[in-house]
């Protein structure tokens, strides 16, 4: 075709477009809404990738580097903008190398400055874990130091308001602290431990790179370490990450990458600002070189989600838009025969219809660049703050722009070729005269749409099943299926047909019409087909993760129960949490009996509630406990589970427990509460020393072993050892039945005191004979947590399924497309049908009657698109959860065990509202939709 035809084709077009405004608004939506998706998340992207310069005023603000003391006595490997980094030491019976051994024998601090000679070190990173007050209790939060008025924060932590503090008595506090502790600048703050000398906020300072953060910032030298000194828990009292300092060297230097391998000799890692400018060639690292010889592990079920949802709503959109632009051809099929009549070949009448594609594309491409970027630019405040860092810049890419404008162009063209096709070849008189004959189904093309439909989801499920190829496998099986149930459409609508002389008058003419209009019904149930299929495949995958968030789900509570857990601090005021329990009574209402809950520790003595005095388990009988409970290394642990005695740890543990621990101390207040136990002998028993037990294989001779585990000391930790001492003891003990075995061992003070074990206070239960509601619940936390945030208020509710933001998303985006699926059958049947509802009114038929015949037209198209959608659903859904559960290992005891078990859940009630509600708005939508009065039409011959 000539370049001026092509302009005719798109004028004419265009003017189609305005005139049927209501068919260009759903198609340019359909088109537009997956632009703007994709425009917004491109700009946010590509708005959060930060340039060089940028990533290096985050980590070192204006010094020239930013250097970690990662392992002394060891060697760092890491990449050039230090994100990652690997340390090794010498092995067993090998000499440390110079460096290392200089490393481990000089302060951090020193040696740095011996290395970077007249640098001069600004600690960076060092922070200490305090409870401050609020303005109406207090809150946890993390305190640090930093010169806010030296230049060299800048770009790292920004003050925003206020002043930076200048005095000692002046600290500077992030929007989140402000927020969570009703405080301003101006009002006043002190620690635990140092209510004598109170902080008075003067500025609100913010680390771009994390918004969300709770910390106050002092002077240097005037918070960490009087906190460290006033706390008297030996680990809180330690300042933590002292070892980062942002550098400044003299004269203006850098830090080349040469410069940064040499620090990595020491056991120092480096950010560079010299090196993040000028990286090295990836030949030049020695990391990566190390990675390179590993096998990289990548979670192919998030790859195939990724390229699965967007694959399968683009082919929703081109079958949705397809038939819009069908109802068009059909409403122009007079327009497009005078076309054919005065000389215009099938290629002109293609052009005109596929020119509408483009028109349309072109515009829902535009509007939905327009919009994706208008709506991140317009919310960039709350974006950067729902992601927690703020954007390095707003950044605008063209040719990514270009690529999703492209994308919205092909989408408008794909949807017009087949309408396109059908236009060109309709016979001039039957299109001049509005009749049009009834062609029988292709059989051919019918077996090969089922080959199709098997073949793709035998692909789709093997893949899935095998792990081989998912992506490809997942979304080439899940496309090939929809498209062969597609072909088998026209032979499928026969065959439903056939359900017509059950039925009454007005569905048995509907049916019958769309079987005898096989032309206009196929587009239409493809509409309705794949707008199903998308909503049936979300369904399906968010209730078979509901269903195996419910088998996972653990009560940690008697139903119904409500229980105060203390802070575990050693610091923790027995006299304030008792006015804590006293105010959750109160917000909570009549919650009965109250049970003190307190746990044995190793360590003798009272420990208040500090977790510092390590912990007390029970032990199996020795010749029933798995081997790979007394392992302490990898290697055992790895040998042991082959053992007999452990198959019933190579499942998910189905043993309910309590947060209060495996192994409790209380009285018979404590029975009744948490284990549901009113037997007065067991409490006779309990009152007499005796341990109750409450799970089988656990006493021997009437004795129970319970094992006591300290907490590891620094020396331990520093050689690698993460487990404390531990030491054995056994309490003579009886085996009572519970019907809510929340715990293993009851013990009593005394016999916890007689067996040279420890006290801590865990907090407080209750056993309502109401459960609370939710509401109740949550404005008692929130009470609660304005006076004191170390404690933790738990209410036992039963299992609440977790909802994420995109299953939310794409559920309702489901549902707007099945409800346009629906408008586009009532537009496609009403465009084919105004001839017989004229016919009708010509013979005496009633407006009541012909609106019947309308909304009957569109539910038989409804009706048979959502029956197939069903079908087709099911292949994605299906196949992604068997993805997933094949790439989910389970490990138990430290040792890989198999893969998860899939769960599939189908939501019958969902779908069944689904197949017969979408039919019914379709048939009200015509039926509302058609008009009583009717003018008689033209017919020609």
């Amino acid at each position: 075709m000539k370049p001026s035809a092509w302009r005719a084709a798109l004028r004419i077009a265009r003017r189609d477009a305005a005139r049927a405004k209501g068919r260009s608004a759903l198609v340019l939506a359909m088109i537009a809404l997956p632009v703007l998706g994709v425009a917004g998340v491109d700009v946010i992207a590509r708005s959060t990738q930060l340039e060089p310069a940028e990533k290096a005023a985050r980590a070192m603000g204006t010094a020239p580097a930013a250097v970690t003391m990662s392992s002394r006595g060891g060697t760092a490997l890491q990449t050039p903008d230090g994100s990652e980094n690997t340390v090794t030491t010498a092995a067993e019976g090998q000499a440390q190398t110079p460096e290392q051994q200089r490393s481990a024998s000089t302060d951090p601090a020193q040696l740095l400055t011996e290395l970077l000679p007249g640098a001069v070190l600004v600690p960076d990173g060092m922070y200490q874990s305090a409870s401050a007050t609020t303005a109406e209790g207090r809150m946890t939060v993390m305190a640090a130091e930093a010169d806010l008025t030296d230049p060299v924060w800048h770009g790292k932590l920004n003050v925003v308001e206020g002043a930076a503090p200048t005095q000692p008595d002046q600290i500077a506090a992030t929007r989140g602290f402000l927020k969570r502790a009703g405080l301003r600048i101006g009002d006043r703050t002190a620690f635990r431990g140092l209510e004598a000398r109170p902080y008075t906020i003067t500025a609100v300072a913010e680390d771009p790179a994390r918004l969300d953060q709770v910390m106050l910032y002092g002077r240097p030298g005037a918070v960490v370490q009087p906190l460290a000194q006033a706390d008297t828990d030996g680990t809180d009292g330690v300042p933590r990450n002292g070892d980062s300092w942002l550098v400044k060297l003299p004269g203006g230097a850098q830090l080349d990458w040469a410069g940064v391998k040499r620090l990595n000799d020491y056991g120092f890692t480096a950010v560079s600002r010299d090196v993040l400018l000028h990286p090295p060639a990836r030949s030049e690292v020695p990391y990566y070189a190390q990675q390179d010889q590993y096998p990289s592990y990548v979670n192919r079920s998030v790859l195939a989600v990724a390229a699965l949802v967007p694959g399968m709503a683009l082919l929703e959109i081109v079958l949705l838009a397809g038939p819009a632009f069908a109802v068009g051809a059909r409403r122009s099929r007079r327009q497009l025969g005078l076309l054919a009549a005065g000389g215009g070949d099938r290629s002109h009448v293609r052009a005109v219809v596929l020119a509408g594609g483009a028109v349309l594309g072109a515009g829902g491409a535009v509007l939905g660049l327009i919009g994706g970027v208008g709506l991140v630019a317009v919310l960039r405040e709350q974006l950067e703050g729902y992601g927690g860092q703020r954007f390095g810049h707003f950044d605008v890419q063209p040719l990514d722009l270009l690529g999703v404008a492209m994308v919205g162009l092909v989408t408008g063209l794909l949807a017009a070729v087949v309408p396109a096709v059908q236009a060109s070849r309709q016979d001039v008189v039957e299109a001049l005269t509005g009749r049009g004959g009834s062609k029988p189904a292709n059989r051919i093309v019918a077996v090969l749409g089922a080959v199709m439909v098997a073949g793709g989801t035998g692909l789709a499920l093997l893949c899935a099943i095998t792990n081989t190829a998912p992506v490809p496998g997942l979304l080439g099986g899940s496309v090939i299926a929809e498209l062969g149930m597609l072909l088998c459409t026209p032979l499928l609508i026969g065959l439903f047909g056939r359900l017509g002389r059950h039925l009454p008058l007005s569905p048995r003419l509907a049916l019958r019409d769309s079987v005898r209009n096989r032309g206009r019904t196929a587009p239409a149930v493809a509409a309705v087909m794949a707008a199903v299929a998308g909503a049936v495949a979300v369904g399906i995958y968010h209730a078979s993760d509901v269903e195996r968030q419910r088998q996972d789900y653990r009560p940690t509570l008697p139903a119904g129960a409500v229980a105060l857990f203390e802070s575990g601090r050693s610091d923790g005021d027995a006299g304030r949490f008792a006015a804590l329990r006293d105010a959750a009574e109160k917000d909570l209402g009549t919650l009965g009996e109250r049970a003190d809950v307190l746990s044995p520790t190793a360590v003798p003595g009272d420990c208040r509630a500090s977790y510092r005095c390590g912990f007390v388990q029970a032990l199996k009988a020795p010749d029933k406990r798995c081997p790979a409970q007394d392992a302490t290394t990898h290697e055992q642990r790895q040998q042991a589970m082959a053992d007999p005695r452990c198959t019933s740890t190579r499942g998910m543990p189905t043993d309910l427990t309590s947060m209060f621990g495996d192994v409790v101390i209380g009285d018979g207040a404590l029975l009744r509460n948490l284990l549901d136990v009113r037997d007065p002998a067991a409490e006779q028993a309990l009152a007499a020393g005796k341990a109750l037990v409450f799970r089988p294989d656990h006493v021997t001779d009437g004795k129970v072993a319970l094992r006591a585990e300290e907490q590891p000391t620094q020396a331990q930790m520093d050689a690698g050892e993460y487990r404390g001492t531990t030491h054995d003891v056994t309490v003579d003990a009886v085996e009572v039945h519970s019907p809510l075995p929340f715990a293993t061992v009851v013990l009593s003070r005394e016999a916890a005191q007689r067996a040279g074990l420890g006290i801590r206070s865990e907090g407080a239960l209750w056993k309502p004979a109401a459960a609370p509601s939710d509401g109740r619940v949550q404005k008692a936390t929130d009470h609660l947590s304005r006076l004191d945030d170390t404690v933790h208020l738990e209410a036992e509710q039963g299992f609440h399924p977790q909802r994420d933001i995109l299953t939310i998303g794409l559920t309702a985006f489901a549902a707007l497309v099945a409800l346009g699926a629906a408008g586009i059958a009532t537009g496609l049947a009403a465009a084919d049908s105004q001839q017989d509802l004229a016919t009708l009114a010509a013979v005496g038929a009633s407006g009541g009657i012909r609106r019947r015949l309308s909304g009957f037209q569109c539910g038989v198209i409804a009706a048979m698109g959502a029956v197939l959608g069903l079908l087709c659903g099911t292949v994605p859904a299906v196949a992604l959860r068997l993805l997933e559960a094949r790439n989910a290992t389970v490990w138990i005891n430290g040792v890989p065990s198999g893969h998860e078990k899939a769960v599939i859940a189908v939501p019958w009630l969902e779908l069944g509202g689904l197949l017969v509600g979408l039919p019914l708005v379709a048939v009200l939508l015509a039926a509302l939709l058609t008009r009583s009065r009717i003018g008689l039409t033209r017919r020609a011959g």
